[in-house]
């Protein structure tokens, strides 16, 4: 293979992870198949066990490239970013631990995303740990943990409710429960 054709296969294996990540997050780790990924990602179904194992394979590495994607900064800026109807409307470009939670609660306890999603739960609650005010290492986790579990449930009821003005109550009393 030269290194043309060895390049490309990175960038294909690339944009087909990029694109797996938002439709997971869109319609849910069932809802989108191997056909529909690699033809958004404008390649051919019969390349995609060229790079990737299986379906699920692809579901963790595409879990991953969604993490990474989590903006950092202080809590005011997470704050803001997170709680905002924005991110309720777009999950295929948001946290995939809102978008993906009631999914991989589904997984076998050993699947390959459930151990991602985990790691993924630790690395948010970690950034957030980060962020709490002087305290012990113990409070400082259980407040980061309530944190996620505060901003990760808000999202996800705001998404399902059919009432935009209960979606943003959702949003706001989050925001005002969480506010420094």
């Amino acid at each position: 293979m030269s290194r043309v054709s060895q390049e490309q296969a990175r960038l294909n294996r690339q944009r087909v992870v990029e694109v797996a990540a938002a439709l997971f997050r869109e319609r849910g780790l069932h809802g989108v198949g191997v056909a529909d990924i690699m033809a958004s990602a404008g390649l051919t179904h019969g390349g995609f066990y060229g790079q990737f194992d299986n379906k699920e394979a692809l579901a963790a590495e595409a879990f991953d490239a969604a993490i990474a994607e989590e903006r950092r900064g202080d809590i005011d800026t997470i704050l803001e970013t997170y709680l905002s109807l924005g991110h309720v409307r777009a999950p295929g470009k948001g946290c995939p631990l809102a978008a993906l939670a009631n999914d991989v609660s589904r997984e076998p306890s050993d699947s390959p995303v459930r151990s991602r999603f985990t790691r993924g739960v630790e690395a948010l609650a970690s950034i957030l740990a980060n962020l709490t005010p002087r305290a012990s290492r113990e409070r400082r986790r259980q407040r980061s943990l309530a944190t996620l579990s505060t901003l990760v449930g808000a999202v996800v009821l705001a998404r399902a409710v059919n009432d935009e003005s209960l979606a943003n109550e959702l949003i706001q009393a989050a925001h005002s429960s969480l506010a420094p």
